[in-house]
């Protein structure tokens, strides 16, 4: 049976160049276009709780992206990618305190300083699999916590960090209205070094890893390598999140990066679609919308009789925490292969060409 192609009729491609780009159809990249132009007029439209929202899902889908290129596309697995984002965090409020250096010049630094303790953890980490892989990057996630709590140079102690608002040529970022096309810009502009990333002959490596280890070295892919690159890049991208993140809220604190964090993120990747760019957007924002969701599910449960009982009273506090764990229960059990591989589905189905990427 022949599978469907969502490849519009008389599109033929001449060469692997033609073949491996980001936009199949000249349809796709104007609809993209238009949909960023729509986002930059998003200030003068929506109000400061969805701005707020976009702005979250933008540092949380940067560092997300980062763990799906590390286990989407490479097969590795990390528990620490929560430790790595509040690096980024601090570092970028500690390279700016301590050296007044510019906080614009601060976020790529951290970026790079996170890459740098990414790939310090990921060299013994790149020679193990499975189980052991999980447990040591769990070791790093609580050898960073405690890094954290201990660290008063660096992280502030238990007192945390103040962090200052991104500033250029003497405008401060710091409202929602103003700090939302920095989080816009920084979305887009990571996103796309992902895509071209995965289209890279590196990104191929990465790819023929985690499909089957042992025939990619055959192919003279050098697994230790591309499996360290695949660390550092995941902790790269997570650094840029946090600074994002730091600058801000205007302050970070070491109770904010704990182990919870890791699996939020993994659950991120999970929803959306592990391998798939931008199947991690479609989980995060279900994550970051499903504490809402989950919020007006309760007040609405609380203006009834059985939402005052002792029992659920008691109970509701943790309600938020609980949902996460059974959504990725859910989505392993219903859709494994997460929203990106649904959105497939339906596309197929409807055949929307404008939209097959």
């Amino acid at each position: 049976m022949s599978s469907l192609t969502m490849r519009p009729c008389g599109d033929f491609r001449t060469s692997y160049r033609q073949d491996n780009t980001i936009f199949e159809t000249q349809t796709i990249r104007w609809v993209t276009m238009f949909a960023i132009a729509l986002a930059c007029c998003a200030p003068f439209i929506l109000d400061a709780y969805y701005l707020t929202l976009f702005i979250q899902v933008s540092y949380l889908g940067i560092a997300a992206l980062g763990l799906n290129i590390l286990v989407g596309f490479t097969g590795q697995i990390s528990l620490g990618h929560g430790a790595f984002f509040g690096f980024g965090a601090f570092a970028s409020a500690w390279l700016n305190t301590s050296f007044n250096i510019p906080v614009v010049f601060c976020i790529p630094l951290a970026g790079f300083l996170t890459m740098a303790v990414g790939m310090m953890f990921g060299m013994p980490a790149a020679r193990i699999k499975g189980l052991y892989l999980a447990i040591a990057t769990l070791a790093a996630q609580f050898i960073m916590e405690d890094f954290f709590a201990r660290a008063d140079w660096f992280s502030g102690g238990s007192a945390g960090s103040l962090a200052e608002p991104i500033s250029l040529f003497g405008f401060a970022f710091d409202t929602d209205e103003s700090f939302y096309y920095v989080a816009l810009f920084a979305l887009v502009f990571m996103f796309i070094w992902g895509c071209n990333l995965m289209r890279s002959r590196d990104g191929r490596a990465f790819v023929a890893v985690r499909d089957h280890y042992l025939s990619a070295e055959i192919m003279g892919v050098k697994l230790n390598k591309y499996r360290l690159l695949s660390f550092g890049i995941s902790s790269f991208y997570a650094g840029i999140g946090g600074a994002l993140y730091a600058h801000y809220l205007g302050y970070v604190s070491a109770e904010g990066f704990t182990i919870f964090m890791s699996i939020q993120f993994l659950a991120m990747i999970i929803i959306g679609g592990l391998g798939s760019v931008k199947g991690t957007m479609f989980g995060v924002i279900f994550m970051v919308l499903l504490p809402e969701a989950m919020e007006s599910g309760v007040g609405l449960l609380k203006m009834t009789d059985i939402g005052n009982s002792p029992m659920l009273v008691d109970g509701l506090a943790y309600i938020k925490e609980m949902s996460i764990g059974l959504v990725i229960i859910l989505f392993l059990i219903f859709e494994p292969e997460g929203l990106a591989h649904r959105w497939n589905q339906i596309k197929n189905y409807w055949k929307c060409y404008p939209f097959a990427y």
